[in-house]
């Protein structure tokens, strides 16, 4: 018998049982689409916060306090806080003639206030900036004039909002520049408004104040929570790094970079382990939705037992009339292919549809994952054989004479 008749056989067998057909592929399809649906969701997530890390400036350096162990340079963080920075460090930074790598710094302290307009009120986060902080990172202002270098050093009570705190806070307040609010008791006038986007790290409830406002009067530190740098280019990123980590040393008396009581990160550490975070997480969610594959393909397995045994007597008129072991195990492995090959065909469009109602849903960027349909379609034929071989062999098996008997 051709390859062709034994094809156009099995798929008449299976279409006589369509319920038991489907039902039996049902596995395969919600097996495939979880797959799909979950690596799409994990390669959408990540491109999301690639480009919101990218979004920052690839020129952006960010030195915290708190000590680093990793390598023999600055560009790993151990993640421990701090005191060590100040503004004078930043201030140095910006100044020194020795440091040829570096456009911009800013200096900046974040701690929570309590925020309070006419009865509203509202517990946020509160970052004092210097007059570089905005370019920075790329925030841009909706209406009103940034903080200033005099707003700095003459401490004013001045703030900038975002779009939330406005609607939040200022329901019903159409432009808020001119109008005052209290932070811990004292007033503060509004300057501005940012734009808040969906940058990697933005607070959209932070309110921004100049720096020595935020440490001498709203706070009572001398330190600096971070420092941000801009360097004059993507290309010199290193060269910036370890001009700022090892004039940072000489300022604070250390001696080697296993003493700095300091880290540096650029946007790349950040996405490197960002992205490390999002893959792990994606491949474990992914091995998860993964055993639903084995247990449709054990279901597959198992409809093909019972039709072996409905089929008994088939099979012995078939090998009665000369039909080879060898074509009887073909006809049941094609059957078995072609129901979960149809399955995965079918888990693929349905996982493909629900990853894009989620990611429209969820606002995340539109990928799709080839490499999860690829993978769909091959591990679907896989298991059509893997558990296709063992009921294909028992029908190959069966004796002519006991199956001709079998009721």
């Amino acid at each position: 018998m051709q390859l062709i008749e034994l094809f156009e056989e099995s798929v008449s067998v299976l279409r006589t049982n369509k319920l038991r057909t489907a039902l039996s592929a049902l596995g395969i399809i919600i097996g495939i689409a979880s797959v799909i649906t979950l690596m799409t969701l994990g390669a959408a997530s990540q491109k999301s916060v690639t480009e919101r890390i990218q979004s920052l400036g690839a020129n952006l350096l960010t030195v915290s306090p708190g000590s680093q162990q990793d390598r023999g340079d600055f560009l790993r963080s151990s993640g421990s806080g701090g005191t060590t920075l100040t503004y004078d460090d930043a201030e140095a930074l910006a100044t020194s003639q020795r440091i040829t790598t570096v456009d911009k710094v800013a200096g900046v302290y974040s701690g929570n206030a309590q925020v309070s307009y006419g009865s509203e009120n509202d517990n946020i986060q509160i970052a004092g900036i210097t007059e570089n902080y905005f370019e920075l990172r790329n925030i841009e202002l909706l209406t009103g004039q940034p903080i200033t270098e005099q707003d700095n050093l003459l401490m004013r009570k001045v703030i900038i909002i975002g779009e939330s705190m406005l609607e939040d806070l200022m329901e019903g307040v159409v432009n808020p520049v001119g109008e005052t609010i209290r932070i811990n008791g004292d007033t503060y006038t509004i300057i501005g408004v940012i734009e808040e986007t969906e940058s990697f790290g933005f607070q959209g409830n932070t309110a921004y104040i100049p720096l020595f406002t935020a440490q001498h009067i709203l706070f009572g530190v001398d330190y600096v929570s971070q420092i941000y740098v801009g360097a004059k280019s993507e290309d010199i990123m290193e060269e910036a790094e370890n001009q700022i980590g090892w004039f940072l040393l000489e300022r604070h008396g250390l001696d080697t970079p296993d003493d700095a009581d300091f880290s540096i990160s650029s946007q790349e550490d950040i996405l490197e382990t960002v992205n490390e975070v999002t893959q792990t997480f994606t491949t474990l969610l992914t091995g998860i939705a993964a055993i639903s594959l084995v247990v449709g393909g054990i279901g597959i397995m198992n409809i093909m037992l019972v039709t072996v045994t409905e089929r008994t007597r088939e099979i012995g008129i078939r090998k009665a009339l000369g039909a080879k072991r060898r074509i009887i195990v073909v006809q049941f492995l094609i059957e078995s292919v072609i129901l979960t090959f149809t399955g995965g065909f079918a888990g693929v469009l349905l996982g493909l549809g629900i990853s894009a109602i989620l990611t429209k849903v969820m606002s995340l960027p539109s990928v799709v994952s080839f490499s999860s349909i690829l993978i769909s379609v091959v591990v679907s034929c896989v298991i059509g054989i893997v558990f296709g071989i063992y009921p294909a062999q028992k029908a190959s098996r069966l004796q002519p004479i006991e199956a001709l008997r079998y009721e």
